[in-house]
């Protein structure tokens, strides 16, 4: 068993652990999967913050399905939808940079939209 992190570098890897998702979910869950049992804000936040790339993926997934569709639906028109990547992205770098502020400072924050999949 790993020694238990210290409250600054709890507080570290907690908010790396929302500031990685600005790359992917991969991030969070390396955070999580390393520091789980070694500091209770990492295990919450990184645990949060994996949820929270788990639904933009599932989101991305279905801008994707449903583009692909209507754009054979309506020969192409409906492929106009597959521009609703960009504010999914965008929204999570916002998300994911307001995380990491609040977890850099030591205080738990909880994403908007989110499935819990991850408890």
């Amino acid at each position: 068993m790993a020694a238990p992190l210290s409250e600054a570098d709890d507080r570290q890897w907690a908010s790396l652990a929302h500031l990685g998702g600005i790359l992917s979910f991969l991030p969070a869950l390396i955070i999580w999967l390393v520091f789980k049992d070694r500091g209770r804000l990492t295990t919450t936040e990184a645990k949060e913050a994996l949820n929270f790339q788990i639904t933009l993926f599932i989101a991305y997934i279905a801008i994707i399905v449903i583009s692909i569709f209507l754009a054979l639906v309506t020969f192409g028109i409906g492929g106009v939808l597959s521009g609703l990547g960009w504010i999914v992205w965008l929204a999570g770098v916002i998300f994911s940079i307001l995380g990491f502020v609040q977890a850099k400072d030591g205080r738990n924050y909880r994403y908007p939209v989110a499935i819990r999949l991850i408890k």
